[in-house]
């Protein structure tokens, strides 16, 4: 499991890094980081397009989400089997974001490792043909921040951005928001600022970019789906 996790996993993601900051990046680690974040989500994209149509397709059946809420209020059990069986019959699922939530968590773990072992480059046998060598140091400052250490900027941004994301989501579904839903709108954006303190700056890079293509797709995707109808229940 060892050599494949070093061979298949975190040595071609060390190469593109390096690809990346010797190249496109202009030697400059942060948009390197952003690069990769873009050519991952462009490659994630077919899942992120489904995901997104059954995002659609949820909002579209709020209202009868809401029904059987209300009908079976006192009944957890019954209530989530009937909206269980709602979603199935309108092909209502959610592999499609947990493939791509766990791809990018991957690809998380991958970096932490690459910046842990102190991001050297050195032994040419892991470096691929067509990857230039870089120096020995690397350009980790990015907009004043050395991305290779902590720090509560970004962390923040981030947290930022979370909340003002759920929030307008909720407020789209005013009729459905409970108590747990606004507990969650504010306790989720304090602890990934939490968790991110913790972690090089880096992290917050690569999930702030990736949460900016995932609203680009979110917009796209008014025009894509806008004429699909969700068909009645029988």
């Amino acid at each position: 499991m060892g050599q494949f996790w070093h061979d298949y996993l975190y040595n071609p993601l060390l190469n593109i890094l390096i690809f990346l900051y010797s190249g496109p990046a202009g030697e400059n680690f942060g948009i390197a980081i952003i690069e990769l974040t873009v050519v991952l989500r462009i490659a994630l994209l077919p899942f992120t397009i489904i995901d997104e149509r059954n995002g659609y397709r949820y909002e579209m059946l709020d209202k009868k989400i809401g029904a059987i809420e209300r009908d079976f209020k006192a009944d957890a059990i019954k209530r989530k089997e009937k909206i269980r069986e709602l979603l199935q019959q309108h092909k209502v699922n959610y592999w499609a974001k947990v493939f791509v939530l766990g791809v990018q968590a991957l690809v998380l773990v991958l970096l932490y490792q690459v910046f842990m072992g102190g991001i050297r480059f050195t032994p040419h046998e892991t470096l691929y043909s067509w990857v230039t060598i870089v120096p020995n140091k690397v350009n980790t400052i990015f907009l004043g921040f050395d991305l290779a250490e902590k720090g509560v900027f970004w962390p923040t941004v981030v947290a930022v951005v979370l909340f003002l994301q759920i929030y307008s989501m909720q407020k789209k579904r005013e009729h459905l928001v409970k108590r747990s839903d606004v507990m969650y709108m504010i306790l989720f954006p304090l602890f990934s600022m939490i968790a991110l303190l913790l972690l090089p700056m880096l992290k917050s890079i690569f999930i702030l970019t990736s949460m900016f293509f995932s609203m680009a797709v979110f917009w796209l995707r008014q025009i894509l789906f806008r004429q699909e109808k969700v068909p009645k229940t029988s």
